[in-house]
């Protein structure tokens, strides 16, 4: 198996991931975004994406990136893995790599994930991110416009965007979190009174 930023190539592969990602939902009956055939292909061509195949050419997996509040913030977004391939460890694999595509390419951004699946809230947490509050999150109207396709979109909208059954998670990239340190630091020295 290998596990490839996305190219050209992997675009014969987008509407087998668009069926895989909506079954999947469907028979977990969990709150994936739909996403078109067109915005697949989209991430693909932009080499936002990784995809596994094994060596006979055969799609196992794929991940895509997506860039929010002018790059401030990245979600790593559409994990699926091909329902024969499952439990074996590739989603970490996936999640791996994405991960690290996203560093590479927006070193200094904030990653987050929304999901309802305890697989992903642990692989998750073992790269470093950490539950957090919506608020904490992009606000970028377009990111939760991409909601309105999820099952529980009313309940988020109920909300008032504030939670919905998605756990936020959140990964802070140590230059930012030196610095909000930093700042903490500083208030409390200005507070400080003699």
């Amino acid at each position: 198996m290998k596990i490839e930023v996305s190219s050209e190539k992997h675009l014969k592969y987008a509407e087998e991931i668009r069926l895989e990602m909506e079954d999947s939902a469907l028979k977990r009956g969990t709150g994936i975004a739909k996403r078109s055939i067109e915005y697949i292909s989209a991430k693909i061509l932009e080499a936002k994406a990784v995809v596994a195949i094994d060596e006979d050419e055969t799609w196992i997996g794929f991940c895509y990136i997506e860039t929010w509040s002018h790059e401030k913030f990245v979600a790593n977004s559409g994990l699926i893995v091909s329902a024969n391939y499952r439990n074996k460890g590739i989603a970490t694999l996936i999640k791996k790599k994405i991960f690290e595509l996203s560093r590479e390419r927006y070193p200094n951004a904030k990653i987050f994930g929304l999901t309802t699946g305890l697989p992903v809230m642990k692989i998750n947490a073992e790269m470093g991110y950490k539950p957090v509050i919506y608020s904490e999150l992009t606000q970028d109207e377009e990111f939760w416009n991409g909601c309105k396709n999820c099952v529980n979109y009313e309940i988020l909208m109920s909300k008032e965007r504030k939670n919905c059954l998605c756990t936020a998670m959140l990964y802070v990239p140590k230059i930012e979190e030196n610095k909000i340190s930093k700042e903490n630091n500083d208030e409390e020295k200005s507070s400080i009174s003699i």
